[in-house]
This record gives structure tokens, C-alpha cells and sequence, in this order.
């Protein structure tokens, strides 16, 4: 969606449709085009004749069309404005998510019931139960909370938000990096991006739960450079070691359609983890299976929270209809004019 700047509460929910109205200059000249002449032996007696009000209008049709076709590109981009809105005011904290989804995190050391899951699973189905109001805890429903994830890159995967239901909606499609290119894991990359993301938040506690099973082995940024960095904006940052070190089972596609589990040497970089806690006045936690998360969570009910205001758009008054009638009429308008009282000759 893209806001129209000067007109606050007015938005396009199709911006790109506006292109359209570049075809207004070439409507006009189409149509504005091939003029007809009638041959005079002297053209002083016309040239001193004053101009009527038609032939001052001759090319009142083209401009006609030409304001419908901009009309119509602003109609098809859906201009809207917020109506029935509602301020939201609530006392929490602000926390931003940085999960790792390298090739690692898809090792099956973590149990659910009676079978084997991926660390990725098993950290979506923690969070989920952390931020849900379903929870028996009651969720998270006063925090603003976002997502980052990496693996060889990072990505912010949904900005700081009170829609708790649309965050975990996009959680459930971060998955595991397939492609070797992605499949590496930049911890300081992730943790930079996090702290950009949640840095100038007005919240009095901003948090980072970074969650890695890996070294950092990608990217540019060194992970402490990333904690010093957040440390100077006053970010704390608890970080989580998932899994174990040692071996671990990692599916692995046979060709022919089976998969079966390796196993796989994996690591985790404790003492990293544990300096980027230090650094930021958070703490470090390894988290062996999913139980060992509510810790962090358990943690986190103690700092000190604040009054976050977010405003949401209840309904919208969308404004198409209007444009596209007025569209309608000036091309009726542009068309019978053209056939009647400012026909020009063939």
C-alpha cells in the first residue's frame, strides 16, 4: 500500500496502476492529431477574422481523453482512506525475533510427542505459544513484537506490530534454506538487522531474542560488533543455542523421491552467544529442547513495560467509483462533442 503524501488518511491499495496515467500525453496527441485543411488562395481576410468559441474548443476532446485516461489509472490504483479508526493503548515491551533458518536448524533433534522435529518447528511452535492469546500463559498480546530471520542473509520478515495473528501467519512460511548459497549462518547480519529494526522504537525496554544452533561463518558484520552496537542503543539481547553440539540426524534427499537422516556434525558458538548476552545485560540460555525456551520467556515477564499506541485502520472508504464515473461522463462528454458541435472535417 502507498500513502499520498500531502493527503494524510489517503492511500493507493495498487499504486503500481498509476504508470497508466504516463499514456495520457500519447491519448492527446492521438487524438489531437491529423488535422484537416481546406486550401484558401489568401489566408489575410481568415487570419483577421476573430476566433470563435468553437475553433477555440477544436481540441477540447483530446484534453477530454486525456484526463480520462489519467482518471482511470488513479481509479484502477484503488485510492482509499482510513475511516473508523481506533487507538490501541497498551503497556508492553518491544521485541524483535531473529531466528536462525540455516541448513542446520533442519536437524531432527528436537522431540513433539513421539516424533522427531526440525529446530525451526520446534522454535515456531514455542514462539507461537508464547505470543498466542490461545496460550495457557495468555500470549503476549501487549507487546510489539517482529521477526528477522538468517541464514546466509538476513531478512526482516515483519516489521515491529500489536497483530499477533498476522505475525505468526508469516512465521509458518520462513523455512529452512534449501540452496547452499542460503543455507550458511550470518548471526552478526542478523542481529545487525535486528537492532535496526527495533532501535528507534520510543519503547523504555527493547529486546532481541536471537536464536541460533550455529557459528557464525557468513556475512560482513562480526556478531559483537552487532552486540556493541545494540548494547549503544540499550537493547538487550537474550541470545538461545538450540539443539546440541556433537551429531545430530539431518534429512537428506536421496534423488528418487526418500529422504532418510545423516548424521551430521553440528555446533553450536556458546561463548560467542554468551559475550553478545554480556555485552547488552541479557543473558544466554541453551535450549537442548523445546522446554528449555519458557526460561527466556519467563525472563522477559520481568522487565519493566510502557504505554505502546498503535493506531489500525478498522474500515475504508474506497473512492474508485467516484473517479471512475466522473471518467465515464468526461468521455461521453469528449465523444458527442466530438461528433456534433466540434466535428472537424475528415
Amino acid at each position: 500500500m502507498f500513502s499520498w503524501i500531502g493527503m494524510p488518511g489517503l492511500e493507493f491499495r495498487d499504486p503500481w496502476f498509476l504508470a497508466a496515467a504516463l499514456l495520457a500525453p500519447v491519448i492527446y496527441a492521438l487524438a489531437a492529431g491529423g488535422s484537416s485543411a481546406v486550401v484558401y488562395s489568401d489566408t489575410a481576410l481568415a487570419d483577421a477574422a476573430p476566433r470563435s468559441l468553437r475553433v477555440r474548443l477544436v481540441k477540447l476532446p483530446a484534453i477530454l481523453l486525456a484526463v480520462v485516461a489519467v482518471l482511470l489509472a488513479v481509479a484502477m490504483a484503488g485510492p482509499r482512506s482510513g475511516d473508523a479508526t481506533t487507538k490501541i493503548k497498551r503497556e508492553g515491551i518491544a521485541i524483535i525475533m531473529a531466528v536462525d533458518r540455516s541448513g542446520s536448524m533442519d536437524a531432527r533433534d528436537f522431540v513433539a510427542g513421539d516424533s522427531s522435529v526440525s529446530r525451526l518447528d520446534a522454535v515456531k511452535r514455542v514462539f507461537r505459544q508464547f505470543v498466542s492469546a490461545d496460550s495457557p500463559g495468555g500470549g503476549r498480546p501487549d507487546d510489539l513484537i517482529g521477526i528477522v530471520a538468517f541464514g546466509t542473509y538476513a531478512d526482516g520478515i515483519c516489521p515491529l506490530t500489536l497483530d499477533h495473528a498476522n505475525l505468526l501467519a508469516i512465521l509458518e512460511q520462513v523455512e529452512v534454506a534449501k540452496e547452499r548459497s542460503e543455507a550458511a549462518t550470518a548471526v552478526g547480519e542478523g542481529l545487525a538487522l535486528a537492532v535496526e529494526r527495533i532501535r528507534e522504537h520510543p519503547a523504555k525496554s527493547k529486546v532481541i531474542i536471537l536464536l541460533t544452533d550455529g557459528v557464525n561463518n557468513a556475512g560482513e558484520i562480526d556478531p559483537l560488533q552487532a552486540a556493541d552496537l545494540a548494547a549503544q542503543y540499550g537493547i538487550k539481547v537474550y541470545t538461545i543455542g538450540a539443539g546440541s553440539s556433537g551429531f545430530a540426524p539431518i534429512p537428506v534427499n536421496a534423488g528418487d523421491g526418500r529422504v532418510y537422516l545423516r548424521r551430521a556434525r553440528v555446533e553450536i558458538d556458546e561463548q560467542t552467544l554468551k559475550d553478545i548476552a554480556a555485552r547488552t545485560g541479557g543473558r544466554y540460555f541453551h535450549a537442548r529442547d523445546a522446554e528449555g525456551l519458557d526460561e527466556v520467556y519467563a525472563e522477559i515477564d520481568k522487565l519493566e513495560r510502557n504505554e505502546i499506541t498503535e493506531i489500525r485502520y478498522l474500515q475504508y472508504r474506497e473512492h474508485y467509483a467516484a473517479l471512475t464515473l466522473a471518467a465515464l461522463l468526461l468521455l461521453a462528454i469528449s465523444l458527442l462533442a466530438g461528433a456534433t458541435i466540434l466535428r472537424r472535417l475528415p
